[in-house]
């Protein structure tokens, strides 16, 4: 199992450059396109966008910050998939690799450009712009609590009744 998230982590991450790379090469000059709308709904488009901040923009400019914080996270989270892993949770582990590599997927960007690109944005409920690493990041965070309210629990009560 550790082999696979070892080799799952870059694959994600190229997924995620290679989304990135099409931006900033096809999506940038024209800089949005429909993607998915109905009649005159638009529902979903693809917006380029240089995201110099955090989440929804927030600390924007503050790069060598979020550069210094993103890499003290994905240290500790990589610490973390080990200690997951040799407690034989493999679901965490897996949630927990998912975070890494989103993580890394916009450190890339911070390092390389000064700034992470977004590129999907969600019409419909005028939502925030973001891209294929800020998905990663989100379920990860979402199944870790799906696995903090329904499987350790679980998990604590058969080892309780071992």
């Amino acid at each position: 199992m550790i082999i696979f998230l070892i080799l799952l982590i870059p694959i994600l991450i190229a997924a995620d450059q290679i989304v990135k790379y099409w931006a900033v090469h096809s999506l940038m000059p024209v800089g949005s396109m429909d993607f998915i709308k109905f009649g005159d709904t638009k529902i979903f488009d693809l917006t380029y966008l240089e995201n110099t901040g955090a989440i929804f923009g927030s600390m924007s400019g503050q790069r060598w910050f979020l550069i210094g914080f993103t890499s003290i996270v994905i240290a500790a989270a990589v610490i973390g998939m080990f200690i997951a892993y040799k407690k034989n949770a493999k679901f965490l582990s897996f949630v927990i690799a998912l975070f890494i590599a989103g993580g890394i997927g916009n450190l890339i960007d911070r390092i390389r450009f000064g700034y992470v690109v977004d590129m999907f944005e969600l019409k419909l409920f005028r939502f925030a712009i973001f891209n294929v690493a800020d998905i990663y990041v989100t379920v990860a965070c979402i199944l870790a609590i799906i696995y903090v309210l329904f499987i350790e629990p679980k998990k604590a009560k058969a080892e309780k009744n071992e």
